[in-house]
């Protein structure tokens, strides 16, 4: 069977700093988050090129103001 704990002429292993363990978490959290994002993409920089291109296009959009009022217009006869 087995043991809950090490023989008594074992030493214990070492156990990691705390903020070594969360900064190695952090990291590994960070590379999972990059590889789910790029995931099923081929081309990763083209597709966040389009993406500042559509935020930039919006944000001109956006600053431009109101349409005027020379859009279409109805007419019933």
């Amino acid at each position: 069977m087995g043991l809950c704990f090490p023989c008594p002429g074992e030493s214990e292993p070492p156990t990691p700093n705390p903020e070594e363990k969360r900064a190695k978490l952090a990291e590994a959290a960070e590379r999972r988050q990059k590889e789910s994002a790029s995931r099923g993409i081929l081309d990763v920089q083209s597709v966040e090129e389009r993406r500042k291109k559509k935020e930039k296009i919006e944000k001109q959009i956006a600053t431009s103001g109101p349409p005027s009022e020379g859009g279409l217009r109805w007419t019933v006869s």
